[in-house]
């Protein structure tokens, strides 16, 4: 009785001793900042196991919503930290993720909305307009990744929900050189300057078709452009379903693998 005890401590020791260990190896979300002159940039980045500077590897870059902005620098994980660690982690997907905070009176995109009589809200972009001084932030952090010897050029990506969906079409038109693939989720953007990326970035737009906050059309605007000017374009929505569409798109047991399979 006592050596099949002893057995048993035994056995559970060695299981937590190799359980602490992998638990060790799973990469987190570090707390970083970029600056640059007298502007600071609050981000998150996560790095995949075992990460080696003397390899290469791809980038994701992933611009939240607004109703994370703030300096904390953890609010603009909270629909996408554990998604990206699953997968980096677990999955074997290696990449670098980096998850910027826009302050809480900044905004992504240049983007002016504007109300009918009724207070019903829809939204305009222009490509002439200057980029925000949150996104130009966000463009020389990018800058600062993209020298690094350990990132992979033609494996950049990004994407973004709601008002990050906005950024990252912005960040296209702005930067159309830059991306390999790009995951809008409930966001819009300028329909003439898709011509400026369009066959250079592959694109995978999200949606909910009962979206009250940002309305469906702008993302079914932004296929069809895209479509128009040759791009590859893959367009989902999520039926009954309202602003969250972010919920379903990370559900996608596809998104990953597709986003990494994509290169310059």
């Amino acid at each position: 009785m006592k050596d099949n005890l002893f057995s048993i401590i035994v056995f559970f020791g060695i299981s937590l001793f190799f359980f602490a260990c992998s638990e060790k190896k799973m990469s987190t979300f570090e707390k970083s900042t970029f600056v640059k002159g007298t502007d600071t940039l609050f981000y998150r980045i996560l790095y995949p196991p075992d990460f080696n500077p003397a390899e290469k590897y791809p980038l994701i870059l992933f611009l939240h919503g607004a109703g994370e902005r703030g300096n904390d620098n953890e609010s603009q994980l909270a629909y996408v930290g554990e998604f990206f660690k699953e997968h980096v982690n677990k999955n074997n997907f290696h990449s670098i993720v980096v998850a910027p905070q826009c302050p809480k009176d900044g905004y992504w995109a240049a983007v002016d909305f504007l109300f009918d009589d009724e207070g019903k809200r829809s939204l305009s972009f222009s490509k002439d307009n200057e980029p925000t001084a949150s996104l130009a932030m966000v463009m020389a952090m990018m800058e600062d990744f993209m020298a690094k010897s350990w990132i992979d050029q033609e494996r950049l990506y990004v994407g973004g929900l709601s008002m990050g969906g906005m950024g990252t079409f912005e960040l296209l038109a702005r930067k159309p050189d830059w991306f390999a693939a790009a995951f809008p989720i409930c966001g819009g953007g300028d329909t003439l300057s898709v011509s400026d990326y369009a066959g250079k970035t592959a694109l995978w737009i999200f949606h909910g078709r009962e979206d009250d906050v940002v309305p469906v059309e702008h993302s079914v605007s932004m296929a069809n452009a895209f479509r128009e000017a040759g791009g590859n374009v893959k367009l989902t929505i999520y039926p009954n379903v309202g602003h969250a569409s972010w919920i379903p798109a990370f559900a996608e047991p596809e998104l990953m693998e597709w986003i990494l399979s994509n290169r310059k």
